[in-house]
């Protein structure tokens, strides 16, 4: 039995020896990284791919002068930072299981565009924005019931890099210019998140994936309940005290906002499309009044109306921001809006525009290129100044994998 023991000790003074050798030499190597395994690391982290000789040869010549950054944005003028890297970051955000194993389509795509050309990244909830395949491809056309346009141009092997195509997307979709409001309004997000239920699940998800915060994390049973619908019991169980202390805390503040997506839905024939794969973005204009109420909400605004019937009744699409008073603050709104608005495309502004979204960006970013979240001191400190950054360079997204890869490039 002594013998066992003695056993284990030794084993367990190898493992811990091993471990500080390892260590040890793992420090040794990060400090005698030179130019030419920083450039590749960069590369790697950046594309996914191993750099050609001449790119490599470039990178390093650009870290030896210190322009590390510029050797960044180097990497990224390969094909596989759009076709892989950028894919894999956005896909998850157009569905609700958050799988990245999920085909091309058109919210990938206008992300992936918007990060390519350079431009205010902020566009992607709110901007009339758009990318698809070039014609010269002989894909099949945009369509507003189908994916195949998307799934054609991935499964050909183009490259997204040089052939998408930026449009506008009430060209494309016929949705008026005031009703577009970038990936909110994509067909890929409306199938996710605007297919049957109440629309809340197109403001959560939206909330999760472009300000990093779900809706356990902002509650706040401080704010007033009066725009909660009437399809949320005021005691559920029979107990009022479970709506005070839990229900009011997030529908006070989303139900209000909810409210900008009261003309979409998303249609589609569930008897022989369950999955919704043929399905539509549908946005009730002026003239599509209903027959009874003489109201452009959607139905499903009024499920369940009965369950409180004394519940807000959606009048319209007005939405106002509840969050810019109490715990959510903190979110950052931005000063320069007035925190109400009338449908998706200022609501997805108030957004976009919100200290929150920024840092979200940053730290998805961060994440994905240093293959972990921000972790220590030095790493919020770093989200911090890139954060910054992306605001002084006009919120490109570029520059925040470059200096994420640069800050990382010696792990």
């Amino acid at each position: 039995m002594k013998a066992r023991y003695r056993t284990r000790a030794m084993i367990r003074k190898a493992c811990s020896t091993s471990l500080f050798v390892a260590v040890v030499l793992g420090q040794a190597g990060l400090a005698q990284a030179g130019p030419r395994e920083q450039a590749k690391r960069i590369h790697d982290r950046i594309a996914g791919v191993p750099p050609s000789a001449s790119t490599l040869n470039t990178m390093t010549t650009y870290i030896q002068n210190g322009n590390e950054i510029e050797a960044a944005r180097t990497a990224m003028a390969d094909s596989a930072f759009y076709d892989v890297t950028l894919k894999n970051l956005a896909a998850p955000w157009t569905n609700e299981a958050m799988s990245r194993f999920v085909p091309l389509n058109d919210y990938t795509a206008t992300v992936i565009g918007l990060v390519r050309d350079g431009e205010d990244f902020r566009k992607v909830l709110y901007g009339d924005v758009l990318y698809i395949g070039a014609d010269s491809l002989g894909l099949p056309g945009y369509s507003t019931t189908n994916n195949n346009h998307y799934e054609a141009l991935e499964n050909g092997g183009y490259s997204l890099k040089d052939n998408l195509v930026r449009v506008n997307q009430s060209t494309y979709t016929g949705l008026p210019v005031s009703a577009t409001a970038g990936v909110i309004t994509s067909r890929a997000s409306a199938r996710a998140f605007f297919s049957a239920g109440t629309n809340r699940a197109m403001f959560r998800f939206t909330l999760l994936n472009h300000m990093c915060n779900d809706l356990e994390q902002v509650a706040d049973v401080t704010l007033p309940p009066d725009r909660i619908r009437q399809d949320v019991s005021r005691s559920p169980g029979g107990d009022s005290r479970v709506f005070l202390n839990n229900c009011v805390g997030c529908h006070s503040g989303m139900d209000p906002m909810t409210q900008a997506f009261a003309y979409y839905d998303y249609e589609y024939d569930p008897n022989n499309d369950p999955d919704g794969e043929l399905g539509r973005l549908v946005y009730n204009t002026a003239n599509d009044l209903d027959p009874v109420t003489g109201s452009r909400v959607q139905e499903k605004y009024h499920i369940n109306s009965t369950t409180f019937e004394q519940g807000y009744v959606t009048p319209d699409d007005h939405w106002d921001n509840y969050w810019r008073s109490g715990n959510n603050r903190r979110l950052g709104w931005d000063s320069s809006l007035s925190g109400s608005g009338v449908g998706a495309k200022s609501l997805g502004k108030e957004f976009a525009h919100s200290d929150a979204f920024a840092e979200c960006q940053v730290k998805k970013v961060f994440k994905n290129v240093c293959l972990r979240p921000p972790s220590n001191s030095a790493d919020r400190s770093k989200v911090s100044s890139m954060v910054a950054s992306f605001r002084s360079q006009g919120f490109d997204l570029k520059q925040v994998f470059a200096e994420s890869a640069v800050y990382c490039m010696g792990e």
